[in-house]
């Protein structure tokens, strides 16, 4: 019995003591290749998410510049016809569209002295820009031209509220 002991224990001695397991050393050669791989998946996620967001605010954007043309145009149909109540409506419009400036906003008389019962008022967007927030990619993008017309009523605009 002795020999048996100590010839199991020189084969003892000239082996490592531990020897790793092949799946986990396989595991944890492939720990770095998932960190890469999330990486890519996560860029191209974001990439993803960052693009629908602006798109979203692309289309808000062009339905507030069409709602801007349409309040400019019912406004100025049914308010005087001076440079105090074109300045109101302007302010008005831009509440809506705040990235627009007065020199962007056009508003016009069809024929330029009419009166109240005889007039087509035309509201115009034009100019405008759309200003992604995407970092490195904050390129303005045009914004078409929105044009709104309507026929001028006969109403007193010192009754009406929204001409204050």
């Amino acid at each position: 019995h002795h020999g048996i002991a100590v010839v199991l224990m020189e084969q003892a001695m000239h082996q490592p003591s531990f020897q790793p397991c092949p799946s986990r050393t396989r595991r944890r050669h492939q720990h770095g290749v998932m960190i890469v791989e999330f990486a890519l998946v996560a860029m191209l996620f974001f990439s993803l998410l960052l693009g629908i967001m602006e798109f979203g605010r692309w289309m808000f954007t062009l339905n507030a510049a069409a709602e801007a043309t349409r309040w400019g145009a019912r406004l100025a149909v049914v308010c005087a016809h001076n440079e105090t109540q074109i300045a109101q409506i302007k302010q008005r419009m831009r509440a809506l569209l705040s990235d627009v400036s007065n020199a962007q906003i056009v508003i016009a008389y069809s024929p330029a002295a009419c009166d109240t019962a005889a007039c087509i008022v035309t509201v115009s967007l034009v100019n405008a820009t759309f200003t992604p927030l995407i970092p490195y990619f904050g390129v303005p993008v045009s914004i078409p031209p929105f044009t709104t017309s309507l026929s001028r009523e006969s109403m007193d605009s010192s009754e009406n509220p929204d001409c204050l």
